[in-house]
């Protein structure tokens, strides 16, 4: 059988072009190559001429190599909780700062600011440049905040001071309303005067006026006494009190058949009953310390003013009075005592005051001295708008040491 001689090329010198075919691995790499890809990258192909020459006729597809697994590039390294700053929130800041104290430091949050000066030069400096220069108060103004400050001390229960005498006629009434109404400016609360005197007392004369008093109805120490049962109110227990003001007065009874009928047991009765009502009372006792209602005054007294005039006979019948105290049960009143010399009559010069005074403060825990007044001499009202700057002062002075007394 003859050959068949291969047909000829058109170009027989030329050779014969060579199909190269890839493997699918690597048709699958170029076909995710043209997509963007979340999945991890292909390896990187080496360079042709490092690359095996394919055969020039591919006869059969051998099996596909399997796909290299290539790992996961590493995430990117994160702080760790040690290393990471942390920006604080509100409440870690309010948690790790210290808690201000509203309540007992209240300055922390408010400028202190100076008082406001009142009269003299200082205040009418602040007047004038409406409040720009304020020099503060004066000394003397300091001195008065204070005494106020310590008259107006808020006090938990109620107390009682007894007002007496030897003598009669040396501001013992006077010094009884004077301090009722210094403390009845300066307190919150409504303070009480108890006339318990055995003589026809007069203190509600002083505080209202002569006239005022009869015009109104008189009921007395005694109308108190026959309802004190019925009393459970203290509207109930106005309507046997008298007013001067925010001075609550009880008045003493006037019948001399009647007025030393008062007996300890019934003033204790009363004491009782203005407790209930009343922080602060003042019993004016009248002359003498043996009458019947006395033990019970001593009794239910908080502290003691004693009331005295500068002569030598008001002097000693002060002492004498301390004395008897001391010697009958009641020295702890003796010793607290407050000594109120007042200058009712305008003594001559021959009269030693400060020699008085000497001898009388060493027995008593103070001794204050009242000038001459004619608002206080004259036996009539006491009115604190009419008295000297000098008395009021001097009221004030008491009215803060028997608050200092109430411990």
């Amino acid at each position: 059988m003859p050959a068949v001689p291969p047909t000829p090329s058109s170009q027989p010198d030329a050779a014969q072009p060579v199909t190269h075919r890839t493997s699918w691995a690597e048709a699958a790499a170029a076909a995710d190559a043209a997509q963007p890809s979340t999945q991890v990258p292909a390896p990187t192909r080496p360079p042709a001429s490092s690359r095996p020459a394919l055969p020039d006729t591919i006869t059969s597809i051998p099996d596909a190599p399997a796909a290299e697994v290539v790992p996961a590039p590493p995430a990117p390294p994160t702080e760790t909780p040690a290393f990471r700053r942390v920006r604080p929130t509100v409440a870690d800041s309010i948690a790790e700062s210290p808690m201000p104290d509203f309540i007992s430091s209240p300055g922390l949050f408010v400028k202190e600011q100076k008082p406001r000066p009142v009269g003299g030069i200082r205040g009418a400096l602040y007047s004038m440049t409406g409040g720009a220069w304020n020099l503060g108060p004066s000394a003397k103004q300091r001195q008065e905040d204070e005494l106020a400050r310590r008259i107006s001390r808020q006090l938990q229960g109620s107390y009682n001071t007894a007002i007496l005498s030897l003598k009669g006629g040396i501001g013992k009434t006077s010094t009884t309303v004077g301090v009722g109404l210094t403390l009845a400016e300066y307190r919150g609360d409504a303070p009480c005067a108890i006339d318990a005197n055995p003589d026809s007392g007069d203190l509600v004369e002083r505080a209202l006026g002569e006239g005022i008093y009869q015009q109104s109805t008189p009921r007395t120490i005694t109308d108190l006494l026959k309802n004190i049962e019925s009393i459970d109110s203290l509207t109930a227990l106005a309507r046997y009190m008298h007013h001067a003001g925010r001075l609550h007065l009880i008045a003493g009874e006037q019948d001399p058949e009647v007025s030393d009928s008062l007996t300890a047991a019934e003033y204790l009765r009363i004491r009782k009953l203005i407790s209930s009502y009343y922080s602060v009372a003042l019993t004016d006792c009248g002359t003498g310390v043996t009458h019947n209602a006395m033990s019970g005054i001593l009794q239910s007294a908080d502290n003691l003013v004693i009331a005295a005039g500068y002569a030598v006979s008001g002097a000693k019948r002060a002492r004498s009075t301390l004395q008897w105290l001391a010697g009958h049960g009641y020295e702890d009143l003796a010793r607290n005592a407050i000594v109120v010399i007042t200058d009712k009559d305008e003594v001559s010069s021959r009269v030693d005051k400060d020699a008085i005074e000497e001898h009388l403060s060493g027995i008593c825990r103070e001794l204050i001295a009242v000038p001459h007044d004619r608002g206080v001499a004259d036996g009539d009202l006491v009115t604190l708008n009419v008295l000297k700057p000098e008395t009021r002062r001097a009221y004030k002075e008491i009215a803060a040491a028997i608050m200092d007394g109430y411990r």
